[in-house]
Order: C-alpha cells, then sequence, then structure tokens
C-alpha cells in the first residue's frame, strides 16, 4: 500500500532480517535488552549495542524513543522506542503508543533514513491487543507521513500469521488498502 510516496508493507518474518536503513526495536525504559523481539534485535546486532545504550542513555521514557548504531544487523542504525504496558486502555496506552511511533520516525528522519522496519510495538509481553495496536500503529505512521515525504519505504515485520492478519485488517478500516 502506498501512503502519500511511502511504500508500506506488512510482512510476517524477522525482523533483525530486514535490509532497511533503521530497525525499531519494541525495548524496555531501561534499555537493558529482554526477550522478544529487543532481546533478538540483541543477539543479531551484538553487543555493540548495549554497549551503546548504556554509555549514552540512561533509559528511556515510555512513549519515547532513542538511537544507536546497529552492530551487526543489515540496517544502519536501531531506533528503541518505549511502548506502554496495556492497562485495559485506562493508562493514556493510546497516546503514549501513538507518541512511541511518531518519535520513531522522527529518530529515524533525524538520521537520514529512508527505509524503516517496525514490529508491532507493546503487543508482546506488554500485552497491548494486536488489533487495537494495529489501528494506532498505522495511523501514526499514515498522519507521519503525509507530512514528511523523506521516507520511501516502511515495513510492518510482524511476528505470526495473526498479527499479519490483525494489520491487514486494522490497514483496510482505515482505508489504506
Amino acid at each position: 500500500m502506498r501512503i502519500g510516496k511511502t511504500e508500506v508493507v506488512l510482512l510476517q518474518g524477522d525482523i533483525t532480517d530486514q535490509e532497511v536503513d533503521v530497525i525499531v526495536n519494541a525495548a524496555n525504559a531501561g534499555l537493558l535488552g529482554g526477550g522478544g523481539v529487543d532481546g533478538a534485535i540483541h543477539r543479531v546486532g551484538g553487543s555493540s549495542i548495549m554497549e551503546e545504550c548504556k554509555n549514552k542513555y540512561r533509559g528511556c521514557p515510555t512513549g519515547q524513543a532513542v538511537i544507536t548504531g546497529a552492530g551487526n544487523l543489515k540496517a544502519k542504525w536501531v531506533v528503541h522506542a518505549v511502548g506502554p504496558r496495556w492497562n485495559n486502555g485506562l493508562s493514556g496506552e493510546e497516546d503514549l503508543l501513538r507518541s512511541a511511533y511518531v518519535n520513531s520516525l522522527q529518530k529515524a528522519k533525524e538520521a537520514g533514513a529512508k527505509s524503516v522496519a517496525f514490529p508491532s510495538i507493546s503487543t508482546g509481553v506488554y500485552g497491548y491487543p494486536v488489533n487495537k495496536a494495529a489501528v494506532v500503529a498505522l495511523s501514526a505512521i499514515r498522519d507521519f507521513v503525509q507530512n514528511n515525504i523523506e521516507f520511501e519505504e516502511i515495513h510492518f515485520v510482524l511476528f505470526s500469521e495473526q498479527d499479519l492478519r490483525a494489520y491487514q485488517s486494522a490497514a483496510q478500516s482505515l482505508g489504506l488498502m
């Protein structure tokens, strides 16, 4: 699908295999690594990513993002975005999730990136329902790229077929497909 001049691709796969300028990491606030996407990015990217996180930053608040080199990944940079933990939608989760996506794109834009790969932020151990997260993610991307023509490609690299279907359904509901 195309939003303005940006090609947006939804696919099931391994985000660490993406040949893009920026891979977005679903990080925790301590930037200390973890499981899921975060663990995979640190394993494949190598220790230089963690070293840079520790040396440059003292954590990252929910809804914000920071950028590091990509170590052994095919990308140039990793943007570490901290999404919210799901609390039944009662703690501003939608705004925080939207902010995590927008701040990730802003960091990528500042770095000069033309292509970005996102996971589904907050939908793993943080428990954000993927069908709700997909709408927030895609609408945040849509709104950002309509005003910023820097990006040629944005990939959503989704872990499961169920997640891919949720993102496809959200894209249809938003009129993007």
